[in-house]
Formats: C-alpha cells, sequence, structure tokens
C-alpha cells in the first residue's frame, strides 16, 4: 500500500486539479518562487527565502517534501488526521475546533503508533508541585505563572487544573483589564508531561476531560486581555495555549516545537485551533509534520509571536529592548 503523501510539483503543473484520492492523503505542492495557486495543498514549500504565507522557505524544497514524505510513511494516520483536521477546523468556530481536535487525538491513543512509541519510551517519574500555577493580583492586572520549574514546566493534569482555575477568574471578573501569562525557570513549558502520557486507559473518557477542562477555551473567552510571555522551550502545549493570547510576546532564546506527530498523535492543547489563526493551517501543517525548532526571529516573521523581548532570570520581562512585528518584518 502506497502512503498516503503526494508531492505537486507546481513549477510543471501550476493548474493541478484537486483529486478525489486528496481527503485521504497528506498533499505537499512545491515551487522555485512562491505563486498563487488554488486551495487543496497542505504544505507549501518553495526555495525562496522568507516568503509569504502560506508558503514555507526551505534550503531544498524537493528534499524537504521528500523527508514530510518519510514521516508520513512511518505515522500516516496521525498524518493524515493532521491534515483533516486542519482542513475541517476553517469551517467551525473555535470550541468546535477544540472538540474535533480531541476527538482525533482520543483515536490516536487508542492507535498502534502510539502503543508502540509510549512502550519504547523509558519510563519517568512523575515530580508534581504542590501549587503548579501560582496568581498574583494586582489592580485590574493578574499575573498568571507555570510554576514546576524543574520540569521545565512540564504540563500535566494539576497544572491543566490549575490554569483552568486561573482562567475561570479572568473570565468571570471583568475588573481584570490585563492577564499576564508566565513561566518560571529556564522554559516557559516544555509540552506535556511525559509522565502522564499513557496513564490513562480510556481515550473516550480522557476526550471528555479534556473538552470540560480545556485551558484554550478559557484563553480563547478572553483572548485580547492576554498577553504571553514565552522563554525557552516551548513545545507542545507550550505554544499551543500561548498562541490563543492576544499578544505573545518571546524571548531572543525562544525555541517552538510541535512533537506529537512523532508520537502518533496530533498536537491535543489546541494547537490545532490557535495556531492556524496566526500562522494559517498550511504553516501549522509543516511545523507539525516536520517537527522542526522554530526559533523566535522567524516566529515573528511568521506571526506566531507579535514582540521578541529579553526576559530576566525568573522568566518575566526585565524591560530590556524589543523589536516588534512590524519593525522586525522585512
Amino acid at each position: 500500500m502506497e502512503p498516503p503523501f503526494v508531492i505537486v510539483d507546481l513549477d510543471r503543473t501550476p493548474d493541478r486539479e484537486a483529486d478525489v484520492r486528496d481527503r485521504d492523503r497528506v498533499v505537499v505542492g512545491v515551487a522555485a518562487e512562491p505563486r498563487d495557486v488554488v486551495g487543496g495543498f497542505d504544505v507549501l514549500l518553495t526555495g525562496a527565502a522568507d516568503p509569504p504565507r502560506p508558503w514555507v522557505g526551505c534550503a531544498d524544497p524537493d528534499a524537504t517534501a521528500r523527508e514530510l514524505g518519510r514521516v508520513v510513511a512511518s505515522r500516516a494516520a496521525a498524518c493524515v488526521a493532521l491534515v483533516q483536521v486542519l482542513r475541517m477546523g476553517g469551517g467551525l468556530s473555535v470550541p468546535d475546533r477544540l472538540v474535533l481536535e480531541s476527538l482525533a487525538y482520543s483515536t490516536l491513543q487508542g492507535g498502534t503508533a502510539f502503543r508502540s512509541w509510549l512502550a519504547a519510551s523509558p519510563r519517568r517519574i512523575h515530580r508534581p508541585a504542590g501549587t503548579p500555577v501560582r496568581l498574583e493580583r494586582d489592580g485590574s492586572r493578574l499575573s498568571i505563572t507555570l510554576d514546576r520549574p524543574w520540569v521545565r514546566n512540564a504540563f500535566d493534569a494539576a497544572t491543566r487544573d490549575g490554569l483552568c482555575e486561573a482562567l475561570e477568574v479572568a473570565v468571570a471578573d471583568a475588573s481584570i483589564r490585563r492577564v499576564e501569562l508566565y513561566g518560571a525557570g529556564p522554559a516557559f513549558c516544555s509540552g506535556g508531561d511525559l509522565a502522564e502520557f499513557g496513564t490513562s486507559r480510556d481515550p473516550a473518557r480522557a476526550h471528555l476531560v479534556r473538552v470540560h477542562r480545556s485551558p484554550g477555551t478559557l484563553l480563547h473567552r478572553c483572548a485580547p486581555r492576554v498577553t504571553a510571555h514565552l522563554h525557552g522551550a516551548c513545545v507542545g502545549a507550550g505554544i499551543e495555549l500561548a498562541a490563543f493570547a492576544g499578544t505573545v510576546v518571546a524571548a531572543p532564546d525562544t525555541v517552538i516545537r510541535l512533537p506529537e506527530v512523532g508520537m502518533g498523535l496530533i498536537p491535543g492543547a489546541g494547537g490545532t485551533a490557535s495556531i492556524p489563526a496566526r500562522v494559517g493551517r498550511e504553516r501549522t501543517a509543516y511545523l507539525a509534520l516536520s517537527g522542526v525548532e522554530l526559533g523566535a526571529g522567524e516566529a515573528l516573521r511568521w506571526g506566531l509571536v507579535d514582540a521578541i523581548r529579553a526576559v530576566g532570570g525568573s522568566g518575566e520581562p526585565d524591560g530590556a529592548a524589543a523589536a516588534s512585528r512590524r519593525g522586525f518584518r522585512h
């Protein structure tokens, strides 16, 4: 059986029409220079530097496309589910996108690829915090800090619940005009806590919990008031949740990555809803399929973050020089 993947050379077939088989495969378009294309491509690669959205620039687009093909061949179910969720999400509200994402995520949790990844992964010890999320109120300003720095604020169930409780305060209290979201220690958030991966043996129940206790839904509801301050590792949930914020500020050392496809999953903390709103579904698909690291500068050019600003050792901004998105763009 052929992998559910196709590369289209748009320099040779610029007017390629959609194929009914595309519904169940990942479609990657490649061109030397960006061009106007009809919808239907999941990823668009070009050799041009700093191309406009939805294109992704790379040194060798043909080699990059072949590498994506190898990823799809090894994680077919996750890759196809990813692009299907991204395609369908464009016509849905954010809350409905989150439900769709969670349904696909739970389906993949029961899949062979995830179970194989889980079996091959080293056992990790959960290192909880008494108070994984810290709140501080100063007049109309509410500061929310992820506070498990010894695991780079890995996102466990207790952190999820603590963040939901904090955001419920912001949603309910109109006198809170500014919500500042931080991560204590060397990183904003290193993603889902791998010590808890696979501990739920009931994917259906896990779906209900994700939908009922959804920080992404709450962030979306108060997004215009929220500023997320990123630094260090922003992996998986670390960028998926931050991208809901009305303003995202990144320190120069920020590194963004979506690793879930390599585990046989898709982003499951809201990334298929939050990240496309900032960078488009094609660039979101590229980030998730490739698992590449995105630095602060590229994230700024793409619009995934809105400014670059230094932070202090605590993870909170120290007021040093910043580059606005408008000033940084070429």
